[in-house]
């Protein structure tokens, strides 16, 4: 089930991309046609902005829709915990019979002769 509603997500993501892609910024969507009306409503600038744009709607909703079915089918598949629950890790502590490494000794610096 989980794996269907990923598919489904990832197809709908791609829809989602290409449709916003086909928008223009300007607000003259597609300009299929030439910007004739002999098409009808649909394929004019305004239609297809209003296409392109209720189409967006209803992809992004379904997109949220998909990502709540997800989210709420992991949630119930899963047996509640609380990280209040779980053991802690054991501090590392030395043992008596371990002793601190002994300090590096100091560097010296470089010799210097004598003169004679």
């Amino acid at each position: 089930m989980q794996a269907l509603l990923l598919v489904i997500e990832l197809l709908i993501a791609i829809a989602l991309v290409i449709v916003v892609l086909m928008q223009r910024s300007e607000g003259g969507a597609l300009g299929i046609g030439g910007g004739g009306s002999g098409l009808g409503g649909l394929f004019s600038p305004r239609g297809a902005a209003d296409t392109l744009t209720r189409t967006t709607a209803i992809l992004a909703i379904l997109f949220f829709g998909v990502c709540l079915g997800l989210n709420l089918l992991v949630a119930h598949s899963k047996p509640g915990r609380s990280m209040l629950d779980s053991p802690t890790a054991p501090a590392a502590t030395l043992t008596p019979t371990q002793k601190p490494a002994a300090p590096a000794p100091a560097p010296q610096g470089p010799s210097v002769p004598t003169p004679h």
